[in-house]
């Protein structure tokens, strides 16, 4: 069998699955609407698992393999867990201050957003705005992450559980480029509706891809570790409840695209200096011929 007919399965499925339910809003009304977004909260989410079913059925019916060869059943060393857990929200929460040191925002102790967040209807209920922030903070480092792993592991078994071993031929800085890179082209129809990036939604196309190379690299990492998609998923629902934080401390009207989240530009300062950590302190080394060869052998 070509090496490339299983990975073309598995993009295919994995695109006939998703930017469907990604495009099903548009069908509901305009983009903002109600109706829109009550369709986006149900499409999207669903969206999610599209990349884990494309592994499924590629490993299972196009490459005849065991289901196994996912390492499903494998967890790794659990320290990477805690890796998994509260790095990304020490991230984001790194993306506050850059945010106001290049002028991006401003820092904010009413929590102005948070009181526009409210519906009318509500704003006369006596809870603290404070509480409310610390409430979500608490929220964003212990039962999130748990809830979200449940959706992110529909991507993480497509994404680093199977696509990455799959180019490891290529070498793994290629793997891991190529497999963050296309995690970042899928999001595409999501991010022209204004998702991530409602200011610059053409831009953000490029944005999102620029920041799951960064973002990318990481799960990668965690992935390499473990040879497990637990750990990633782990990540990946971790960066989902804590990427937003920051804006809780600034001031409304500043444009996202480019601070006040780690998905935005500002963001990427912390993800960047990370990446470069772990190479600089060899915890992904540049040489990767024999450890290719070793994830990809394990996913035989």
């Amino acid at each position: 069998m070509s090496q490339q007919r299983p990975l073309v399965w598995f993009l295919t499925i994995t695109v006939l699955l998703s930017w469907p339910l990604f495009l099903l809003p548009l069908a509901f009304g305009e983009i903002g609407s109600t109706s829109y977004l009550t369709a986006a909260s149900v499409g999207w989410p669903i969206a999610m698992f599209a990349p884990g079913v494309a592994a499924l059925i590629t490993t299972r019916f196009i490459a005849r393999e065991s289901l196994s060869s996912l390492n499903l059943n494998r967890l790794g060393p659990k320290r990477f867990y805690l890796w998994a857990w509260f790095l990304p929200p020490l991230l984001a929460a790194l993306a506050l201050p850059v945010t106001i040191l290049l002028g991006l925002g401003q820092f904010d102790t009413s929590f102005a957003l948070i009181a526009e967040a409210i519906p009318p209807e509500a704003d006369g209920l006596p809870i603290p705005l404070g509480l409310i922030v610390a409430l979500q903070i608490i929220a964003a480092l212990t039962i999130a992450p748990l809830i979200n792993v449940i959706f992110a592991m529909g991507e993480e078994l497509g994404w680093r559980g199977y696509l990455l071993p799959q180019l490891m031929p290529l070498g793994k800085w290629r793997a891991i480029l190529w497999s963050s890179g296309i995690w970042g082209i899928w999001h595409a129809p999501a991010i022209l509706q204004g998702h991530n990036y409602p200011e610059t939604p053409v831009l953000g196309v490029f944005l999102m891809i620029g920041f799951c190379l960064l973002a990318g690299i990481v799960l990668s990492w965690l992935y390499l570790e473990t040879k497990s998609p637990w750990a990633p998923a782990l990540a990946h629902g971790s960066l989902n409840a804590s990427a937003g934080l920051p804006l809780m401390f600034l001031q409304p009207g500043l444009n996202i695209t480019w601070g006040g989240t780690l998905a935005s530009v500002a963001g990427w300062i912390g993800l960047a200096l990370f990446v470069a950590w772990l190479i600089g302190s060899g915890r992904l080394a540049w040489s990767d011929e024999s450890e290719s060869a070793a994830v990809a052998q394990s996913s035989n």
